[in-house]
């Protein structure tokens, strides 16, 4: 992240479409430079978000402003095109009857053959210059549009689940080189995901949405270990969510107690994440293996404590005793935060 002044700040953004409701009170601040994720589950206003600011949808209520300037409220609307606001479709919307030269040159004015070859060596795409979108593959074509939305020197990019249409083993990849273009052009940009691991990965910080507004924002470290409440807590990773009792400043759970300072006795929830578990098998455990999940470098358990909660557990490698119906006893080894009940 480079810089801290403010490029993009939302403010109390609404949209509703009939009766349904996609964006309620929406805030958000970017600084110039940040690579910013918005992640939520479908339907929680995130495309809608990305459409306020790009100029594709007017809203009922609040304002945009890049870099100071107000370009939508109820008052101004300065169209797309006047935004300096890049955007790269879900679709990546390629243009078939042109090739990758022609595809990137769109939208420059005068002589744009300087820029258009600057843009091909950064995104690594000089030597694909004149094959077609068909030609290329999904990575490569990602890469096109992502380069045809720089090319003009926007102020913001804006992508829609950038990442959704390519396979799972070119998802990592692709993902570190937009990181990098973006880092190379100097860019802040805005991306929509509901995938947890490209949120916390690429991202400086992460604004969780949930029911049309941003719950809570922060780099990727602070959502994953201090979510403010459950549902970011799920939405940010697995979560153990262990009904709990506080007296006298602590957290009592079945895996073991918390310390809660400042937190008035009574009922409560306490978020352990999987790998913060420790499991052994124990035929005088309190908890029961229901399934296991191997992935080869790791893999996870589920259990069933003796008071009826499900609890996973993240472990590296390989346990060949931890398997379905073995009885196992469970407690805390690593951080955990308290949440009200």
């Amino acid at each position: 992240m480079t810089g801290g002044d403010v490029l993009l700040r939302c403010e109390g953004l609404s949209k509703r479409f009939g009766a349904a409701v996609a964006l309620d009170g929406f805030d958000l601040e970017v600084r110039r430079g940040e690579l910013v994720a918005l992640l939520g589950p479908s339907g929680c206003g995130k495309t809608t978000a990305l459409r306020l600011i790009a100029g594709l949808e007017y809203p009922d209520d609040g304002a945009v402003r890049v870099l100071g300037r107000t370009v939508a409220d109820r008052h101004t609307w300065v169209p797309p095109e006047r935004r300096r606001v890049g955007l790269v479709f879900q679709e990546w919307a390629l243009f078939p009857h042109l090739d990758v030269t022609g595809n990137v040159a769109f939208g420059l004015d005068g002589h744009p053959d300087g820029r258009v070859g600057e843009m091909l060596a950064l995104a690594r795409l000089d030597g694909l210059a004149h094959r077609m979108p068909h030609e290329l593959s999904g990575g490569q074509q990602q890469r096109v549009a992502l380069a045809r939305a720089l090319a003009p020197g926007p102020d913001l990019v804006l992508l829609d689940e950038p990442f959704s249409n390519l396979d799972a083993q070119l998802r990592a990849e692709v993902r570190s080189e937009v990181r990098a273009l973006l880092e190379a052009t100097s860019t802040t940009a805005v991306f929509v995901t509901h995938d947890q691991e490209e949120a916390l990965s690429i991202s400086d910080r992460v604004a969780v949405m949930l029911d049309g507004s941003v719950r809570q924002m922060g780099s990727p470290f602070e959502v994953y270990t201090a979510p403010v409440d459950a549902g970011v807590a799920r939405m940010v990773g697995q979560a153990n969510l262990v009904a709990a009792s506080i007296a006298g400043g602590l957290a009592r759970s079945s895996l073991g107690d918390v310390p809660a300072p400042g937190l008035a006795d009574g009922a409560c929830e306490v978020l352990i994440r999987p790998e913060s578990v420790e499991i052994a098998a124990d035929p005088r455990g309190a908890a029961t293996v229901e399934h296991v999940e191997f992935f080869g470098h790791d893999q996870l358990v589920r259990c069933r404590t003796a008071e009826g909660e499900r609890v996973d557990v993240r472990l590296i490698g390989p346990h060949p005793d931890l398997v379905a119906g073995a009885t196992v006893s469970l407690r805390l080894r690593g951080e955990a935060r308290v949440l009200p009940a």
